[in-house]
């Protein structure tokens, strides 16, 4: 099972434990062989699992077995992802009391250890040097970065100035989103602020990314490391893309 444990290897490392277990139950249903790839709509699946169904064809073996020992990779995985870290990240002042991490080295650091993908989303933005270097190198890493906004037309007049997006102008390999004006009820908001690193790390900010909410004022945050919070997150975004909601820019 050589080929097919690097063909694992690779998913678990791209794409995460979850596209593991929906590529086991694709097996076990018995479908056309060229129907698994299309089972999900993940970044990266399609890819991964025709990589698998390659190998398995050159390990020479069977769906049975194969999504046997899917499962069995899976639930060990869950089992290590079971134990959660869980901080709180601050933007503004601090003390030598209570000593916390800040906002900005928190979303470099996140940004700088993503080795796939990344998903940003942020009600307001603006050019912010550090983060702005981060995505880029993260870009020359071969990140896939997908980053949701709000634009000035979703916002009324709750936003002014520069549009959001423009904050991420000139940054090669940014995919850039919005929620679909036609599909919000009157008056909604793309008000969500989280960043998910390579469906594992996951940070939940009252923080926009601008200077104000990154450097300045004071924002609360959690950053969760471990459990199934992060790839949650980032299913729920490909989901609302694949149904409409989510919209390139």
């Amino acid at each position: 099972m050589t080929a097919v444990a690097a063909a694992v290897a690779a998913v678990l490392r791209d794409v995460g434990v979850g596209a593991v277990e929906t590529l086991a139950s694709a097996l076990v249903a018995g479908g056309p062989p060229n129907s698994v790839p299309t089972t999900s709509s993940l970044p990266g699946f399609a890819v991964g699992a025709k990589r698998v169904q390659e190998a398995q064809t050159a390990d020479g073996i069977p769906d049975a077995e194969l999504a046997a020992y899917l499962r069995g990779i899976a639930a060990g995985y869950r089992q290590r992802e079971s134990a959660l870290q869980v901080e709180t990240v601050w933007t503004g002042p601090s003390t030598h009391r209570v000593p916390v991490r800040a906002t900005s080295q928190v979303l470099v650091d996140l940004v700088t250890d993503a080795r796939s993908h990344l998903l940003l989303m942020t009600y307001s933005a603006g050019p912010h040097a550090a983060i702005q270097a981060a995505l880029a190198a993260a870009n020359e890493r071969g990140v896939a970065i997908d980053v949701v906004v709000e634009t000035l037309q979703g916002a009324g007049s709750s936003l002014n100035g520069a549009e959001p997006a423009a904050a991420f102008a000139g940054l090669p390999g940014v995919r850039l989103w919005q929620w679909a004006p036609a599909r919000r009820e009157s008056g909604a908001k793309m008000h969500a602020k989280v960043a998910v690193g390579d469906r594992r790390v996951l940070l939940v900010s009252s923080a926009n990314l601008t200077a104000s909410g990154i450097d300045k004022n004071i924002e609360a945050g959690v950053l969760v490391r471990g459990g199934g919070a992060p790839e949650r997150v980032v299913e729920h975004f490909t989901e609302l893309a694949a149904a409409g909601e989510l919209v390139r820019l």
